[in-house]
């Protein structure tokens, strides 16, 4: 995927927003105010997405591509190369994983609001 690919890929999320709160090299996209994703815009490009623990460290042993999340709590996020050979859909699906752990993490009116 390619930074527009995953910049499209995130708008599509309900209610999902894109800023630049850190740098104008990170495009972070958001939901209710929390972080779902951020691309890395700069070479080689990357995105950080949050996973489950246990599925964080087996993404990792399993695709070189796949690093402890960059400048985040590496228990919980990881950093995809997005240049690392590693199928869309699977870069897609990591996306749609981390948006939905933000989610429940939010006020059940919310959650119910983004269903």
């Amino acid at each position: 995927m390619d930074a527009e690919q995953v910049r499209k890929y995130c708008l599509r999320k309900k209610e999902s927003t894109e800023s630049f709160p850190f740098d104008e090299d990170t495009l972070v996209f958001k939901v209710a105010g929390k972080m779902f994703c951020l691309l890395n815009l700069n070479p080689p490009l990357s995105v950080n997405v949050k996973c489950e623990p246990g599925k964080a460290v087996e993404l990792r042993e399993n695709h070189h591509g796949v690093l402890p999340g960059y400048h985040m709590n590496k228990k919980h996020w990881n950093t995809v190369l997005l240049n690392a050979g590693i199928p869309e859909r699977e870069i897609k699906k990591w996306i749609d994983d981390s948006y939905k752990l933000v989610i429940a993490k939010l006020p059940k009116s919310l959650r119910e609001r983004l269903k």
